[in-house]
């Protein structure tokens, strides 16, 4: 059938009207918020009970005409975890506030790392119980990630409705978890139980004098807070001449400690009842800073040279980034893209800069040089709802929208006025360490297969995707176990039917010793024979020095021409090994004597009698198996560090350094062989509740430990 298919009126809704909300044109009327949090804090429920509550969408969960907000993603609904940043915007006071919803599987922290360039402020959630259920570690290392973005922060207590909701617990471990970075973390809501059980948040900021008679003190504690951060003279001199303080006085200076990051407003949410979600939006108007406060962005020119940082101001040129890429139900792409500086609108002619940082290692498939600014076109820009773009006739500095089939630009790049090209310096992208090798079931599926890694390529910014060269496995290297089954998952459903397969590593063989090999190839089959003899004597040679060849023929018992054809038979049957897959290195050989032909010698001749040759001299010395070290660098938490040590020994790893880092953590320096870090990635996650960090390099070949 032909024409426009059953999901376009939901997927691409008509809207854009100046005065709906969807397209301000004062950045002074948008809040970006990325929603972030542990697995199991609430936080896509947040997102859709507040949506709910302002009357975005029908309902919490609506999974109709396309209104599924977050785990839009058929992968995502069956492991039931997002996996991806799914943005949505509400209406709040005139105020349009885009939500940007993150995964919290540690595995998709290149999402949660793209959500945070989308925002200006962070809501991290938590919930109520999580303290009793164990997940003070995946909060820390997601603060962690918060303040590396640098950007102001809401903290949204959770689950108040659990059984095991404890708000003074778990705002006593936030507080641990922040640590001694400065930020004060203080309620500025209350929560109020009744006999019934039912839940009543207030706010502390409400009322012309919210600093009256309080049974608890909170909002005495909150003012003298604020007073403190804020640095508010004025405030400090009314609080001390017993002036009343109104609830305006508080938010601004709420506001002014907020933007300064001196403090984190703490406020209790129920989202399934409802309870808390006004407060919780007139705390993202009142205190989240405006886009226009977003800090300079560093540049650079097109070819990498510098360029002054993007300021943002909607009047400047156009500056704007591709957060993230995703394909919709139909496998066009879709672009979810943060305006930095101007005005993106449609029927607009774009440079696409490629971040210079991700351009010397691209995937397979893609350009190698990915030098210079290519120009796109932009048909429609879209206000995202989820899995829903609704038009809007331009995109402001400070606002998201989602630009679809927009071919060359992916991930990291920048878009920017084809008269003015300039490329925001990209952030940085974890590196996926998990190896997971595939293989087509039947050659019907190698074309799947094919045809699947090339579309996981456009959206996939940390797969990536090894023909090994040794093994001649595909290997697709993942960021964790969470991430491989999405992965696998995407491919089978383009039609790629894959098994998965044990993990092959390469390894290389040297001699033990020296020795003395003859190759002679002699065959008389009627016309000119074959005739070719050598001898080598083959030595060791230190570790990374390869492969040598050294001609001692004296008297012209080979003839000169044959020479070169000896050394092409050596290194050939060296290369693929005496033993199958295990190319032999660090030897030198020599060749010492020989015979040939007038009629029957050869260059081909010669090539077989030096493999021979060199067959037989390997044999006599006997070989050592050697697999790949690397060098790998764990950075892991001190009360952790016994652990990790033990678990590298085990390894058969050797640690040469240990040095102190900051914030209680310490860099750990080992070698360790291939073979044990397979699965080190998962491994090291469940040692240390996935608080530790490690990279991995090649050093060199060692031989194989216990052998």
């Amino acid at each position: 059938m032909g024409g426009r298919t059953a999901g376009e009126p939901a997927r691409r809704a008509r809207g854009g009207r100046t005065g709906d909300g969807l397209a301000p044109d004062d950045p002074a009327a948008l809040r970006s918020v990325a929603v972030v949090g542990p697995m199991g804090a609430g936080k896509t429920t947040l997102v859709e009970e507040l949506l709910a509550a302002t009357g975005t969408i029908p309902r919490a969960g609506s999974v109709t005409a396309g209104t599924t907000v977050c785990d839009h993603d058929a992968d995502a609904r069956r492991q039931q975890r997002s996996v991806a940043p799914a943005v949505a915007s509400l209406v709040h006071r005139g105020v349009k506030v885009n939500l940007v919803d993150t995964p919290g599987c540690p595995d998709f922290l290149a999402e949660v790392r793209a959500g945070l360039r989308a925002a200006d402020a962070v809501l991290f959630v938590v919930g109520a119980a999580d303290v009793a259920e164990g997940s003070a570690a995946p909060t820390s290392a997601l603060l962690a990630e918060c303040r590396r973005a640098g950007l102001p922060a809401v903290l949204v207590l959770g689950r108040l409705d659990h059984a095991r909701a404890d708000e003074d617990a778990a705002l006593a471990a936030c507080r641990a978890a922040v640590g001694e970075t400065g930020e004060v973390l203080v309620p500025v809501t209350r929560t109020e139980r009744a006999d019934d059980g039912t839940l009543r948040v207030t706010s502390l900021l409400d009322g012309d004098d919210p600093t009256a008679d309080d049974p608890d003190d909170a909002r005495r504690e909150l003012v003298e807070t604020l007073i403190e951060q804020s640095e508010d003279e004025a405030l400090l001199e009314r609080w001390i001449g017993g002036e009343p303080v109104a609830g305006a006085a508080l938010r601004e200076a709420l506001a002014a400690a907020v933007a300064a990051r001196a403090l984190v407003p703490v406020v209790g949410v129920c989202a399934p009842a409802r309870v808390g979600l006004d407060a919780l939006l007139d705390v993202v108007v009142d205190a989240v800073p405006p886009p226009t406060a977003h800090p300079p962005l560093p540049a650079h020119a097109p070819d990498g040279a510098g360029h002054d940082p993007v300021l943002p101001d909607p009047d400047g040129p156009l500056v704007a980034e591709v957060v993230h890429t995703s394909t919709d139900a139909q496998g066009s792409r879709v672009s979810l893209v943060r305006v930095f500086s101007g005005r993106l609108c449609p029927d607009s002619a774009l440079s696409v800069c490629a971040d210079p940082l991700r351009i010397p290692a691209p995937r397979d498939g893609e350009d190698p040089t990915g030098a210079g600014a290519a120009t796109v076109r932009v048909n429609r820009v879209y206000a995202p709802l989820g899995a829903t773009l609704r038009e809007v006739p331009w995109c402001v500095a400070g606002d998201l929208c989602a630009l679809t089939r927009l071919g060359a630009g992916a991930t990291g790049d920048t878009l920017c006025a084809a008269d003015d090209p300039v490329g925001l310096d990209g952030w940085e992208l974890p590196e996926p360490l998990l190896p997971v090798a595939v293989t087509a079931a039947d050659r019907t599926a190698q074309d799947a297969l094919a045809r699947g890694l090339a579309r996981l390529a456009a959206t996939e910014t940390t797969l990536r995707v090894e023909r090994n060269a040794d093994t001649h496995q595909v290997v697709l290297w993942c960021t964790g176990e969470a991430h491989a089954d999405v992965v696998l998952a995407r491919l089978r459903a383009a039609g790629a039917t894959v098994e998965v397969t044990d993990v092959a590593v390469p390894e290389r063989e040297t001699i033990a010793g020296p020795a003395t090999g003859l190759g002679r190839h002699v065959k008389q089959s009627g016309g000119h024979g074959q005739f070719a003899v050598c001898r080598v004597e083959i030595e060791p040679l230190p570790r990374g020095s390869g492969v040598e060849f050294v001609d001692r023929i004296v008297g012209g018992v080979i003839p000169r021409a044959y020479i070169p054809g000896v050394e092409k038979g050596v290194r050939a049957q060296l290369e693929a090994g005496v033993t199958p897959g295990r190319p032999v290195v660090d030897v030198r050989v020599t060749l010492v004597d020989g015979k040939a032909h007038s009629v029957d010698s050869s260059d081909q001749a010669f090539q077989t009698a030096g493999s021979l040759a060199i067959k037989e001299a390997v044999a006599a010395a006997g070989t050592i198996v050697m697999e790949r070290l690397y060098e790998v660098e764990v950075t892991v938490d001190d009360a952790q560090l016994g652990a990790v040590l033990g678990d590298l020994a085990a390894r058969h790893g050797r640690v040469v350094g240990t040095e102190p880092d900051e914030g209680g953590h310490t860099r750990v320096r080992a070698e360790v062989p291939e073979s044990a870090l397979l699965r080190y990635p998962v491994d090291l996650r469940a040692l240390t509740a996935g608080t530790a960090s490690f990279t991995r390099r090649f050093s060199r070949y060692e031989p194989v430990a216990g052998v």
